[in-house]
């Protein structure tokens, strides 16, 4: 049985280039017509096995490991896409950033260094709800429109918190958890929170994405509720650089 990796392994995984990204396709509700990605970043352990995000970035968190990561990947998304960005401007993509590096400048300088700095409007900076940015973040947080970047709260739950949040800082996209998606049946009756979803929506200029969409009843549903966007393997799995390029162009 492997062992759980713990921080040694993650910084030798980063310097023995293990590291790789996936995208995973963000569609339209209305037509499923792919309009950008979520960088996923993935771990070829040992050369061999695959191990996703979730089974080593909780441990990076609130390290100097979270920058690095965060720096690796902004740095690959702009070497593996920078170019396709640069010829399909409605196009985003979306790049996980822990809210405990935000205000630190790591951010900015290797978005100035990778060449993205120059795509800034087509960059969703998704922060993480595990965690609630400190001041500095937070006025961080609250200047990115001025870079022309745009914000969207991750792994929305619409819990008291979230919805606080919400009202302290400047988003532009909120994205449903996967477990609430999961509720969604057509058979059954409608969850409360697709109500509250609605009025959310109603109140706001907020675009919702949904993660974790896997049947069509779901994206049904969603779409009957007024939300704008998904992302799930009923549209797609998470491809590799040059199949989302071809994705999005098949799909556009």
């Amino acid at each position: 049985m492997t062992e759980p990796p713990n921080l040694d392994d993650i910084r030798r995984a980063l310097q023995s280039s293990e590291f790789f990204l996936v995208y995973q396709p963000i569609v339209t509700l209305d037509r499923q017509r792919c309009v950008g990605a979520e960088a996923l970043i993935r771990w070829r352990r040992g050369g061999a096995t695959v191990i996703d995000a979730g089974e080593f970035i909780p441990q990076a968190e609130n390290t100097p490991l979270s920058g690095a990561i965060t720096y690796w990947v902004m740095d690959t998304v702009a070497t593996e896409l920078g170019e396709w960005l640069g010829h399909n401007p409605a196009a985003f993509i979306g790049i996980n950033v822990p809210p405990e590096i935000l205000g630190r400048g790591g951010i900015e300088y290797v978005a100035g260094k990778s060449g993205l700095k120059n795509r800034a409007k087509q960059l969703v900076l998704e922060i993480t709800e595990r965690g609630v940015p400190d001041q500095l973040g937070l006025s961080a947080l609250n200047s990115i429109p001025a870079t022309g970047a745009r914000v969207a709260l991750d792994d929305t739950t619409l819990s008291g918190a979230n919805l606080a949040l919400l009202t302290r800082c400047h988003f532009d996209f909120v994205k449903i958890d996967h477990t609430l998606v999961a509720q969604l049946d057509g058979a059954a009756p409608r969850p409360q929170w697709l109500a509250g979803l609605a009025a959310l929506l109603g109140t706001s200029g907020l675009q919702i994405i949904a993660e974790g969409v896997e049947r069509a009843d779901q994206a049904a549903m969603l779409a009957e509720a007024g939300v704008q966007l998904a992302q799930g393997h009923f549209f797609s799995g998470p491809l590799p650089a040059d199949e989302l390029k071809l994705y999005y162009a098949n799909d556009g």
